[in-house]
C-alpha cells in the first residue's frame, strides 16, 4: 500500500512526520508524494495562525481530490485545539492529537477492517511522559531534527500552542545522544535541537539536567560536526548561561533569539517576561564572546494596542539590534488565546502596511550583515543544489545561505571553507578554497 505525507508548521512537525513515515516504512508501505495517488494520506497540521488551519483543509480536500478512496488522517495541532471542527471535515477517517502519534499505525489497520471514524484526542494539558519517536534519517535533507521535549508553559497571550501541546515534558539525556549517535552514523554532521520550548528543557525531571548539559554532551560525540539551537527564549539568557553557551567548540555562532515586538508595552500585553533592555544586554553579551554571531528573530506586528509610536519603537529597535533575518508575522486573532478579544485590535490593511514596512526593514539588516563577511571565509555546510543554475549551495555555521559553483570535486553534506565574493540580501555567492 501506498502512503503519502503532508507537514504544516515547525521543525518538530517535521520531525515527527520523518518518525510515522518511518515506522510505515518498516511495515513495507511505500511512501510517495502528497501530489501522488495513494491509499493513505497523513497529514501533520499546525493551528499557530488561522491560514495555518486553512493550509489543513486543503490539504484534506486535495487528498481526497486525488484519491476519493484513500483514508485520511489528521494529526496534531489542529485537531488536538478543534478537534470537532476537525471531525466535521467531509473525508477525514482518523484524527489524532499531538499524543499517541506511535498508535496511528494500529488505527490505519482498524479503520481497514471496521470502516468507523476514529478519535483519538487528549485534552488534558498535563503531560507525564516524553512520547518517543526514533528517526534514523530525514528524506532530503543534510541537516538532522532532534526532538527533546514537548510543551510550554508561557502562555504568551496570543499563543495557542501551550492548548495543542500541553505541559513540558523532557526526553531523557540518554535517549537524546542514543539519537545522535545513530543519526551521525549515518552520516549526518549537523543537528538542529528542536522542541516546543527548548529554553525549558529539564524541568521536569527529576534529577538536574538542562539544556545546556544536553549541548555540551552533543558535542563530545566525534561524528557530530555542528549543534545549532532551533529557538531561544531570552528569559533564559542569563549572564551564568551565556558563559557557559559560548564555550560549547562545536555550537553554530546563531542565535534564534525570540523577540515579537520592539515596544515594552506591547511586550507586557503579549505576556513576554522580558523587556528589551533587558534584550538588549543578552545581544552585547553575546556578541562580546561571539562578534560573528547572527540573531535571527521573529516579530508579530498590529498586536491589540499597538500605536504607530509602539510599532515605531519596534522599527528603531530591530535597526538598533541588527537582526541577520526576522521572519515577520502579522497577528493573527486565536480563539481561545486572550489576545483574541483584547480591545484596540488593529485594521487588516494596517497591519499588512506594517509588515511590507519591517520587511523592508529586514532585508536591509540582512544585506548589512552580509556585507560584513564580504572577502572573508564561511565554513559552509553544502546541502543541495541551487535553484541558481549551476550552483550548491548550504548555510555557513552563522545561518548565512551560501551559494558555490557546481564542480564534480564538491560533495553534498561536506563542511567546506568558501570565501566570500558576492553579496546580496538573501544570499552570498563565493567559492570553495580547496
Amino acid at each position: 500500500m501506498k502512503v503519502a505525507f503532508y507537514t504544516l508548521g515547525c521543525k518538530v512537525n517535521q520531525y515527527e512526520t520523518q518518525a510515522i513515515a518511518e515506522a510505515f516504512e518498516k511495515l513495507g508501505y511505500e511512501i510517495v508524494d502528497f501530489d501522488k495517488p495513494a491509499d493513505i494520506y497523513v497529514i501533520n497540521t499546525c493551528t499557530v495562525t488561522n491560514i495555518s488551519d486553512r493550509k489543513s483543509r486543503q490539504a484534506i480536500k486535495r487528498a481526497k481530490r486525488i484519491s476519493p478512496d484513500s483514508i485520511v488522517v489528521v494529526m496534531g495541532c489542529y485537531p488536538q485545539v478543534y478537534p470537532q471542527e476537525v471531525q466535521k471535515i467531509e473525508g477525514v477517517d482518523i484524527v489524532v492529537g499531538t499524543r499517541n502519534r506511535e498508535k496511528i499505525l494500529e488505527y490505519v489497520t482498524e479503520y481497514l477492517k471496521q470502516k468507523k471514524k476514529i478519535i483519538d484526542v487528549n485534552n488534558e494539558y498535563k503531560r507525564d511522559v516524553f512520547e518517543e519517536l526514533k528517526v534514523s534519517s530525514f528524506n532530503e535533507r543534510t541537516r538532522a531534527f532532534i526532538k527533546i521535549e514537548e510543551g510550554c508553559e508561557q502562555f504568551c497571550s496570543y499563543c495557542i500552542i501551550p492548548y495543542a501541546r500541553g505541559s513540558v515534558v523532557s526526553r531523557s539525556l540518554s535517549s537524546i545522544l542514543e539519537e545522535v549517535e545513530r543519526l551521525a552514523s549515518n552520516g549526518y554532521k549537523e543537528f538542529v535541537i528542536t522542541g516546543i520550548n527548548i529554553s525549558a528543557y529539564g524541568k521536569d525531571l527529576d534529577y538536574k539536567v538542562t539544556l545546556l548539559d544536553v549541548v555540551e554532551e552533543i558535542s563530545k560525540l566525534e561524528k557530530v560536526k555542528r549543534i545549532r539551537l532551533s529557538s531561544l527564549e531570552p528569559i533564559v539568557m542569563k549572564e551564568d548561561f551565556i558563559k557557559r553557551l559560548v564555550k560549547i567548540d562545536k555550537l553554530c555562532h546563531h542565535l534564534h533569539l525570540s523577540l515579537q515586538s520592539g515596544s515594552d508595552k506591547i511586550l507586557k500585553l503579549m505576556n513576554r517576561h522580558y523587556t528589551t533592555e533587558e534584550y538588549r544586554q543578552i545581544v552585547k553579551m553575546v556578541r562580546g564572546y561571539w562578534d560573528d554571531v547572527a540573531f535571527t528573530t521573529d516579530i508579530i506586528v498590529g498586536f491589540p494596542g499597538e500605536s504607530d509610536e509602539d510599532f515605531e519603537s519596534t522599527v528603531k529597535f530591530v535597526e538598533e539590534i541588527g537582526f541577520s533575518r526576522i521572519h515577520v508575522f502579522r497577528f493573527s486573532p486565536k480563539k481561545g488565546t486572550r489576545a483574541y478579544d483584547m480591545p484596540n485590535q488593529v485594521s487588516s490593511a494596517e497591519k499588512e502596511k506594517r509588515s511590507e514596512i519591517l520587511k523592508g526593514v529586514a532585508k536591509q539588516l540582512s544585506f548589512n550583515f552580509h556585507k560584513r563577511f564580504e572577502g572573508k571565509i564561511l565554513e559552509v555546510l553544502i546541502e543541495e543544489n541551487s535553484s541558481f543554475k549551476g550552483y550548491i549551495e548550504g548555510y555557513s555555521g552563522n545561518y548565512i545561505r551560501t551559494l558555490v559553483p557546481k564542480m564534480e570535486s564538491i560533495r553534498l553534506n561536506e563542511i567546506y571553507k568558501v570565501k566570500v565574493r558576492q553579496v546580496f540580501d538573501e544570499y552570498v555567492i563565493g567559492d570553495i578554497i580547496i
